[in-house]
């Protein structure tokens, strides 16, 4: 026994040398593999973002652009407006350019929040005037249409307007003209009227010739602002006369059909 026993304890300490030696092989691959893991949890993450990127083709389809819209004169001040436009959308609409100045400072800052919201529910300038500040809305809707005019044809391009034209003349159509139309006589003066036109649609109404001195001037300022407006929302001479303003209504419908009608509209 007393033999054997050195030879136990040379077996016991190889045993434990090999024991050693292994705990420490061991060691090196479970710190390598975690250290994999590490990196593989990263690298999968940037290889998603490097995906999600090229699929910013549809963000950039998608991607916000401003349009701005011509300045329409008012009686009382030029409005102007402009527009964010994604994926074909209007997501955004503010007014760059407000009648300002005295009153109009209350009835600016009453309308215009409203028309913003109203064009972007419309998504069209098809909105309604706010009570109130008729001329205020009345520009607005005037460059809002001129801003989706330039929307429009910046998106279709060129190409795409010559497809969709399948003649040369509705090509020439698409660039804005105007037209004036004759001159209507009535009992307390001349009247006439002068369209805008662009893709074969009334942008723009304006009387150019319109009733004035002593009390036509007051029944001018209250009844042309809605003639126009009713022009290019009915994009035709089918308008309702403007009560307390009957011979003034209509010399404009006379004058607005033959603008009409020299516009081939």
């Amino acid at each position: 026994m007393r033999k054997s026993h050195p030879i136990r304890r040379f077996v016991l300490a190889g045993a434990a040398t090999v024991s050693g030696i292994v705990l420490l092989l061991s060691l090196k691959p479970a710190s390598g593999p975690a250290s994999a893991q590490a990196a593989g949890g990263v690298a999968p993450q940037q290889g998603a973002a490097a995906q999600a990127s090229p699929q910013g083709g549809s963000s950039q389809q998608a991607g916000t652009r401003t349009v701005t819209g011509d300045v329409a004169q008012t009686q009382y001040g030029n409005v102007q407006v402009r527009l964010s436009v994604s994926g074909g959308k209007i997501t955004q609409a503010e007014a760059v350019q407000a009648p300002k100045g005295g009153l109009s400072d209350q009835k600016t800052a009453m309308a215009v929040p409203k028309l913003n919201q109203e064009a972007v529910s419309a998504q069209s300038a098809n909105i309604d005037a706010v009570s109130g500040a008729t001329y205020t809305s009345g520009g607005y809707k005037k460059s809002l249409q001129s801003a989706l005019d330039k929307a429009k044809a910046a998106s279709s391009g060129g190409s795409s307007s010559g497809a969709a034209n399948g003649s040369g003349s509705s090509g020439s159509s698409a660039k804005a003209r105007t037209v004036t139309g004759n001159v209507a006589q009535t009992q307390y003066g001349n009247v006439q009227v002068r369209l805008t036109v662009s893709g074969g649609k009334i942008t723009q109404a304006e009387a150019v010739q319109a009733p004035k001195g002593g009390l036509s001037d007051q029944k001018t300022a209250m009844a042309v602002p809605k003639l126009n407006q009713e022009a290019v929302s009915a994009q035709s001479a089918n308008i309702d006369a403007v009560s307390g303003a009957t011979y003034t209504s209509t010399g404009y419908k006379q004058s607005l059909q033959s603008a009409l009608d020299k516009a081939g509209g």
